[in-house]
Parts: C-alpha cells; sequence; structure tokens
C-alpha cells in the first residue's frame, strides 16, 4: 500500500476522515509506504523555508496520527532520487491527451497568467511514487481516482511495450467522509489550502476552535434534521452527519434519526471531533519538538524505500534499453 500528501498548507480534518484514519488502520494488514511529497509542492509558487519546515511538521503529524515508524516506511520523496528520474519514463508513456484530461490540472490552471510545466506533467510523477514500489493498493479520495486510473494505464502501457516490469495498482476510496466538505461552504471540498480557513478544521486547531467553527457552520432553513444525498441546499447538514457517522462508525440516516435540532448535531459533531484530534494534538506536540528522533525516523524510511526503488528503477531501465553505467568502464 502507498499514499502520500503535500507538505503544504494545514492538514484538516477533510484529509484525516479521508486519509490518514484509513493510513493508520490499513498500515497493519498491508507492507505500507507513506510518502511526503515534497517535490508536487513546486507545480506552483512556493517558499522553500516553509517548504523545509512544513516537511518535518508532516512527518511529526503522520507519527503522532499513528504511523509507525517501525512497522511501515515513511519517506521524503526528494531524499529517493527514483521518483524524478523514473517520472521522466512515465512522461515518455503517458500522452499529452492523457495529461490534458486531468481535472486537477484544469481546476489549479484555470484563470492562471503563468502555468509551470510541471503543473500539466505532474500526473506522470505521481504515476513514477506509485509505480517505484510495486504498489498493489492507493488509498485516496474521490477526486484523485483519475490519477490512479492514468497510473494504470501507463503501467499497462509500459509493460505491454517492454516487458513485466510494474505491478498494476487499484485505488481504495472509503465508502463514507471520502469528501468532506467545508462547513462555511458546504458545496466546495474542506481544503489546507482554502484562502481564509474559515470553514475548515485543522487537525492541530484547539477545542476552543473546533467548537466555535462547527457551531457556525452552514446548515439550512428546513429545521428538520434529514440525510437527503445529492440536494444542494442540504449540503450543510448532509455534510455534519456524514462527519459525525465516520467518526462514529455509523451510517448517516442512522445518526440523523438521533437529532431534532441543529444545535444539537453540532454539539455533538464537535465533541466527536475534539475526541478524535485533541490526542493527535498533544502527540504532535512532543514529536515536532523532537528533531533528533523526526530525522532519524526519516532516514530510516529513506533506506527502505531506496531499497525498493532501486530494484524497481534498474528494471525499468534495463526495460526500455538504457545501458548500464557498470557496462562503461574506463578507457571504453
Amino acid at each position: 500500500m502507498l499514499s502520500g500528501v503535500q507538505p503544504t498548507g494545514q492538514a484538516t480534518l477533510g484529509n484525516f476522515l479521508g486519509a490518514f484514519r484509513q493510513w493508520r488502520a490499513q498500515q497493519e494488514e498491508y507492507e505500507s509506504t507513506f510518502l511526503i511529497v515534497d517535490e508536487h509542492a513546486l507545480t506552483v509558487e512556493h517558499n522553500p523555508v516553509a517548504l523545509r519546515e512544513g516537511t518535518l511538521q508532516m512527518a511529526a503529524l503522520l507519527f503522532a496520527i499513528g504511523i509507525d515508524p517501525m512497522h511501515s516506511t515513511v519517506v521524503v520523496q526528494s531524499h529517493v532520487a527514483g521518483h524524478a528520474q523514473l517520472a521522466w519514463l512515465m512522461e515518455c508513456t503517458a500522452t499529452y491527451g492523457e495529461l490534458s484530461r486531468m481535472i486537477q490540472f484544469k481546476d489549479k490552471s484555470r484563470g492562471s497568467a503563468m502555468v509551470r510545466a510541471g503543473l500539466f506533467t505532474y500526473p506522470a510523477l505521481m504515476a513514477a511514487d506509485i509505480l517505484l514500489y510495486q504498489t498493489d493498493l492507493v488509498p485516496v479520495g474521490e477526486d484523485q481516482s483519475q490519477h490512479i486510473e492514468l497510473t494504470r494505464t501507463v503501467a499497462t502501457r509500459f509493460n505491454h511495450a517492454y516487458g513485466q516490469v510494474f505491478t498494476i495498482p487499484r485505488a481504495a476510496i472509503p465508502p463514507l467522509a471520502a469528501r468532506v466538505m467545508d462547513l462555511s461552504h458546504p458545496e466546495a471540498k474542506m481544503s489546507k489550502s482554502s484562502a481564509d480557513g474559515q470553514g475548515n478544521i485543522y487537525l492541530l486547531d484547539t477545542d476552543d476552535q473546533i467548537r466555535r467553527k462547527i457551531a457556525k457552520a452552514k446548515t439550512d432553513l428546513f429545521n428538520e434534521v434529514l440525510y437527503v444525498e445529492d440536494d444542494p441546499e442540504r449540503a450543510g447538514v448532509r455534510n455534519l452527519l456524514e462527519i459525525l457517522a465516520a467518526l462514529t462508525d455509523r451510517e448517516p440516516k442512522d445518526v440523523a434519526a438521533d437529532f431534532q435540532r441543529y444545535g444539537d448535531l453540532k454539539e455533538a459533531t464537535a465533541t466527536a471531533v475534539i475526541e478524535q484530534l485533541s490526542p493527535i494534538r498533544e502527540r504532535y506536540r512532543d514529536y515536532v519538538a523532537d528533531r533528533t528522533q523526526l530525522s532519524s525516523w526519516l532516514a530510516m524510511g529513506r533506506e527502505r524505500a531506496s531499497e525498493v526503488a532501486s530494484h524497481t528503477l534498474a528494471r525499468a531501465y534495463e526495460a526500455v534499453g538504457f545501458l548500464p553505467s557498470k557496462e562503461v568502464k574506463n578507457g571504453d
């Protein structure tokens, strides 16, 4: 199993319910690699100091969430050169048409006067991230499923052209709360890159901040707690019910039956969120304060990841016909 997260912005409840919580559980079942994808952060303008600090903070957060560095591999993408090396092979396997159809590229480039080439080609790097580790399973949100399909396409095409090199991965989308919506604008996804963040619950928010944000969450004018799918007028209440259902491992319709008033629903949701996030926040503070331990765990992850990555890259290089460097000797 493999998944990744960018070390930019502040991780949200959406990241936790849509990804991190599944990672924590699935690491017990699968040989797991978790990437801090700092190379992906370069597709848009960034602050180098913030990127470096954010990478360490994201590592501390993953460990605080419950990713076990002794059991799973947590690795910074740029620490393994094979990611960038295999990405070129993937760029030469994917087509322009396939990359131009990527929804996230369209969304992020819309209205921009200058679009970096990396924003267009980064799905090839994402494919390399996955294929480098012979990944079987990729836990993703619904918005990333298109990238997994592209990865499957280029891996299959490469295997057919050059021989069996890559495992064909499959996506695993959590059935509930795969897309947690903004509390203030429930028609939009809760995102760590949100401009104002007032509708976001961040994993490091205080208890008071969590209660205040949920208390202000947009609901509707019906004054009736019902779970109704695909009704934009009930998006706010639906979002709260899906959050509470995910946190309590129940169905949203069953949760809705417990409440008559929106205020009670908000209070119960806030309490459930705090119960989940408060321990994570405390562990994070301990981990981020111990940079020596963090660096040690990341070095351990780099060694594990590099061993697998170098083997896959060597197979891919041989398959496409690159001359092995060991065959070129002085005087030849």
